[in-house]
């Protein structure tokens, strides 16, 4: 597996469904830290500025993103999320961990 897929390849969890791609929780985390320092700046230590900027930057920056990301990996075979979403016991749609009882 490349980088390019790595990052873009939509995520399978233990119930089938796809979940983001690391690309996509990436850019989650770098798009927050840059917008809360900013908004910190800017705010001057209001907390109720700061909070209501950072939900009006990251709105759209996320969501502008997250739209491309998706474009990008729009095509690509899911991986697993995890190896352990490999060893679900497909009959029952419980991993074979779990602590629920039959």
């Amino acid at each position: 597996m490349g980088v390019f897929e790595f990052l873009f390849a939509p995520r399978l969890d233990h119930r089938g469904w796809q979940t983001p791609s690391e690309a996509s929780r990436i850019y989650f985390v770098i798009v927050m830290l840059f917008t809360i320092i900013y908004s910190w700046s800017l705010s001057k230590s209001n907390i109720i500025v700061f909070l209501c900027l950072t939900m009006l930057i990251s709105t759209p920056l996320l969501s502008l993103g997250w739209w491309l990301i998706s474009l990008i990996s729009n095509g690509m075979k899911p991986r697993l999320l995890v190896d352990s979403v490999s060893r679900v016991d497909k009959s029952k749609k419980l991993p074979l961990h779990s602590f629920r009882k039959p």
